[in-house]
């Protein structure tokens, strides 16, 4: 049960990464977004050339907000390489616990992160700009 609920929050905490482009001049997400939920990532570029995007666990809420997950809150859980425009694909890690990910962003104030584990456990999630 313990695991399965583990799953879950890896899955959901992925989940909202493919957007189309918003505007010819590229845009990376920067910044705090939440979702509706109140979970919320802090986005910015990293990397050699700038074009991977790293993301920071800010706040969990809900059910995910587990003791054992709380524990990475503050901490780089993703890191992603640019794919396309306005899109980036590579994994979230907390713990043991990984699964794929996707973030597009959608506009200046919204991204979607699509989480998938087994590659048919997928979920996506809109997270906007925190004001």
């Amino acid at each position: 049960m313990h695991i399965l609920k583990t799953s879950l929050v890896v899955t959901a905490l992925c989940a909202g990464f493919a957007i189309p482009a918003v505007s010819a001049q590229e845009v990376v997400p920067s910044g705090t977004f939440v979702d509706e939920y109140g979970t919320s990532f802090e986005f910015q570029p990293c990397g050699e050339t700038g074009t991977t995007l790293c993301a920071t666990l800010t706040n969990l809420e809900g059910r995910s907000a587990t003791e054992q997950n709380l524990a990475f809150v503050g901490q780089q859980v993703m890191q992603a390489e640019q794919i396309a425009p306005n899109e980036w694909k590579g994994e979230l890690v907390a713990g043991d616990m990984s699964a794929a990910a996707t973030i597009t962003l959608v506009s200046d104030q919204t991204v979607e992160i699509q989480g998938c584990r087994a590659a048919i456990l997928c979920q996506t999630l809109a997270y906007n700009k925190a004001s």
